[in-house]
């Protein structure tokens, strides 16, 4: 019999997965072509060429080298993962964002979930509590619940879907450990601006002075590069000292299944040094032990290239502005890959089902914690957009959308 833990966890599986899989089989039914996924955010644009030919440079140099060389590419490391391709990271970040990172400051993870897992392990108790923005990735429910922690919805304006901040200092308590801020935000492709992180870092520095307590800010960045019309790529960590920065490497170079990113400790942040030892231990205990070897090399020689996000925004407006004109009512994404739609009916998984009728796949917005919305994941193909154009208007026609 599987622990009780898991159990639970059972019966809140992914609902993004659940979807993905049952368009896996709709697709052998009808046909993939005939079948508008939007389930996953798995990005459809290729990994850049110089990625493939950093794989293929390594494994060419490691092999002139004989025995030494396969040690070199294949063998065990620091938890921390190579100091060359931390420091060629930090230097990276430095370069773009003003900061003064070195090596020392980097843990190379599994992905970004690897990364917050093991932030989590390093620094939450039972009981304590995770502070995040609805709607919101969901499973940052399981990842607190690993370590038994609870989450704490903030619940957003429903017009912008920018945070309720008094309803942010209202929820904050003696038991809060961290704040996850997801910028741009899964699922809304919302951007949370300067101003607006100013007034979380004053709202958290305000309740640290009245607890007493180290309150992190957790900033979950797998989107950071991808954003749209004229929006800036941000590094939260000077809006607040207590900052620390889960990155992926997934969407940025259509990398999601080589599971590569990195943890980012400031020397600003409380107890740093023990942080980072800390998330050290928790990368090996949780037995992800260090990041891919031959993935963090290949990164680290391409931290100047970028996924075409030319090919999101050109689906975003196809997107957006079809679903619009069908009477549909959405969030504009400035970043992200993700339309955030207002269902017509007030049960969103009555609007789900619906859509299946048509060959739609779309995720409940209860699975983000905000139910009466729908998220599409538009990382897929043009013609996968214009196509799905028709099944929507049927679907609009249900609702008596059509303007």
């Amino acid at each position: 019999m599987v622990s009780k833990r898991i159990q639970k966890a059972l019966e809140g599986n992914s609902a993004i997965r659940a979807m993905f899989n049952e368009g896996r089989e709709m697709a052998a039914k009808y046909g993939e072509e005939n079948v508008f996924d939007f389930s996953l955010g798995n990005p459809a644009t290729p990994a850049p060429k110089a990625l493939n030919d950093a794989i293929r440079d390594l494994l060419d140099e490691a092999d002139a080298k004989g025995a030494a060389g396969s040690l070199g590419i294949h063998g065990y490391m620091a938890n921390a993962g190579y100091e060359e391709v931390r420091q060629a990271i930090a230097e990276n970040l430095n370069e773009r964002f003003g900061t003064k990172f070195t090596a020392h400051n980097l843990v190379m993870t599994v992905g970004a979930a690897g990364g917050l897992n093991i932030i989590f392990k390093t620094i939450l108790d039972p009981d304590d509590e995770v502070i995040v923005f609805a709607p919101f990735f969901g499973e940052y429910r399981q990842y607190a619940a690993n370590f038994d922690a609870k989450i704490v919805i903030v619940q957003p304006n429903l017009e912008t879907f920018q945070p309720d901040l008094a309803d942010l200092e209202a929820k904050i308590t003696a038991r809060t450990k961290a704040l996850i801020v997801n910028t741009p935000n899964n699922p809304t492709g919302v951007i949370y601006k300067p101003q607006t992180m100013e007034q979380i870092g004053a709202i958290l520095e305000k309740k640290q002075a009245e607890f007493g307590t180290d309150i992190y800010l957790i900033s979950d960045e797998p989107y950071r590069e991808l954003v749209y019309d004229g929006n800036k790529e941000d590094f939260l960590t000077k809006y607040y000292r207590n900052t620390l920065v889960g990155y992926s490497f997934s969407k940025s170079l259509s990398l999601p299944g080589e599971r590569i990113g990195y943890v980012v400790v400031p020397d600003e942040a409380a107890d740093a040094e023990e942080l980072i030892r800390g998330i050290e231990i928790s990368n090996r205990t949780l037995g992800f032990v260090n990041a891919p070897s031959l993935i963090q090399k290949a990164v680290a020689r391409c931290l100047e290239e970028k996924t075409d996000v030319t090919f999101y925004d050109e689906n975003r407006s196809r997107l957006y502005d079809g679903l619009t004109k069908l009477g549909f009512t959405c969030i504009k994404p400035e970043g992200a890959f993700y339309l955030w739609v207002k269902s017509p009916v007030e049960n969103e998984e009555e609007f789900v089902d619906e859509g299946k009728k048509f060959n739609l796949l779309m995720v409940k917005g209860s699975a983000f914690g905000c139910p009466g919305f729908v998220r599409l994941a538009y990382c897929v193909s043009h013609e996968t957009v214009e196509h799905s154009l028709p099944a929507f208007a049927k679907l609009a026609a249900v609702y008596g959308l059509e303007k």
